[in-house]
């Protein structure tokens, strides 16, 4: 990345939380909490309150919580399955974090002890689009 001017549009962590403490995949409170908490402590801005409901599909093994927090910068999302101990979250945005920060933090949260975590900076092509149809847009001198 050059230095002052970022290459891509923004990350996006990815994590799969497996072997998570049981009744954490159940917390109503918890995925409320951690949707309310983590845009601030990682320099973002809540735009709206964090949405959370449980959730019971039409397999009954695919109960859990399901929430997500709108944020200025983009979205957060938890997605927990308590009978196949399991949780899903995603947190993007336009704006660079301390993806490590969050990460520990979430996995902590869920009391984790095995996990899958991945990293994309998102919108390569988004940036170069735009820095080339702003050069076009420059005044000729």
């Amino acid at each position: 990345m050059k230095e002052g001017k970022k290459e891509y549009f923004g990350p996006h962590l990815i994590l799969d939380l497996q072997q998570c403490k049981e009744e954490k995949l159940g917390d109503y409170s918890l995925v409320f909490d951690v949707l309310n908490d983590l845009p601030e402590k990682i320099g973002m801005t809540k735009i709206t309150q964090p949405y959370v409901f449980p959730y019971a599909g039409l397999v009954s093994e695919d109960r859990g919580i399901t929430g997500t927090v709108v944020i200025a910068e983009s979205h957060i999302s938890i997605h927990t399955f308590q009978e196949k101990d399991y949780c899903f979250v995603d947190v993007f945005s336009c704006k660079d974090f301390d993806v490590e920060f969050a990460a520990e933090y979430i996995i902590k949260a869920f009391e984790s002890k095995k996990y899958d975590k991945h990293v994309i900076n998102r919108g390569k092509d988004f940036v170069r689009y735009h820095q080339a149809r702003e050069a076009a847009c420059l005044p000729q001198r």
